[in-house]
């Protein structure tokens, strides 16, 4: 599940009260307000820049930014349906400003070039399928490869520390796959990821217990109460394969609660999950 049914019953609501317009909904989400996040202690001076990496389907436009000075951890983030975006360059830039160079890609960059929600969150899914054209299991693999192929030919990257990947939504699955690409794989965050679990030989978890990679999966309450086996499953599994994973449901955050332009932004939530993901990179890169 992705977190349209919310802003769905948001808009809803905004309207039935006489508060706002659907337009006004969608381009206030679009504009991404409500993006201001807390500061961080002893920030880095980052630099910012719009990039393009060559894949074997194409040329993806990512947001890439890091440290002004000396080399850092690479970390690949994987936005949720509604893409590359304001609201995810702003959780890169905080994180790059923690001390990572951060890559965040569009996804749907074989269809179209970011932004490719027209209005931010409340876009509907049915102008959205579509971009999923061409997207596989496989294709996250291979999208995945050239994504660290690029980050290690930048100066600003460190190749001698692993690297670290999160996905949000659909997202989630995405970052799993990566795990599964390179050994230099060590960190894989997962929030409200949907499609971990599957019975199928290719799931995302089985891919990921095969990997060296430590993991923090952070489950939305919502998502627990469709899925109460996920957990379960996701907690044996990586057990078994001895892979080190934090699997916790976040009590009162709904799908989507992370990304600051989400109609269901939990920021006392979104800080909880942040501090675990900080802590899962300076453990495992």
């Amino acid at each position: 599940m992705c977190e349209q049914d919310s802003f769905e019953k948001d808009r809803l609501e905004f309207e039935r009260k006489g508060l706002i317009t659907r337009r006004q909904f969608g381009v206030m989400v679009g504009a991404g307000v409500a993006m201001v996040l807390p500061g961080v202690a002893n920030a880095a001076t980052v630099t910012e820049s719009e990039v393009s990496i060559t894949t074997p389907d194409g040329v993806c436009d990512a947001y890439f930014v890091h440290p002004v000075t000396g080399k850092a951890p690479a970390i690949i983030i994987w936005p949720d349906i509604f893409g590359l975006r304001p609201s995810f360059k702003t959780m890169a830039k905080r994180l790059a400003e923690s001390g990572y160079a951060v890559l965040v890609v569009n996804p749907f960059y074989r269809k179209q070039k970011a932004p490719t929600a027209a209005k931010g969150t409340a876009t509907p899914f049915s102008e959205l399928g579509p971009l999923r054209e061409g997207m596989n299991g496989e294709t996250n693999m291979t999208d995945a490869k050239a994504f660290i192929a690029w980050l290690d030919t930048q100066a600003s990257v460190d190749k001698k520390k692993r690297i670290g990947t999160q996905g949000y939504c659909m997202g989630g699955p995405m970052a799993f796959r990566t795990s599964g690409v390179s050994d230099r794989v060590g960190a894989v965050a997962s929030f409200h990821g949907g499609g971990l679990v599957s019975d199928q030989p290719n799931s995302p978890h089985l891919l990921a217990a095969k990997s060296k990679a430590q993991f923090l999966v952070a489950i939305a309450a919502n998502d627990d109460a469709r899925s109460p086996n996920d957990k379960t499953t996701l907690k044996e599994t990586f057990e078994k394969a001895e892979r080190p994973a934090e699997i916790e449901v976040y009590e009162k955050a709904a799908h989507g609660w992370c990304p600051p332009d989400s109609s269901v932004y939990n920021e006392p939530q979104a800080e909880k999950a942040w501090a675990r993901l900080l802590a899962l990179y300076k453990k495992a890169l």
